[in-house]
């Protein structure tokens, strides 16, 4: 069964941040989209089976801060 979880996104002020946290995501095991990364509100959702701490420490290793 595919999800989507959503993430709050801390760090990011451009659109090459927005591009940043999407590669990231997108290289997670378990993702099959990434639905969506916003700047001014600071969320990403990405549908697929992925763990949340997958998905958090890509993100992290992007260097942001990410939350659910």
């Amino acid at each position: 069964m595919t999800s989507e979880t959503e993430l709050s996104i801390k760090g990011m002020t451009c659109m090459h941040c927005v591009a940043a946290v999407e590669k990231a995501l997108a290289a997670v095991d378990g993702v099959e989209e990434v639905v969506e990364v916003d700047l001014d509100s600071g969320r990403a959702r990405v549908r697929g089976d992925a763990p949340a701490e997958a998905l958090i420490a890509a993100v992290k290793e992007a260097g942001y801060e990410a939350l659910i």
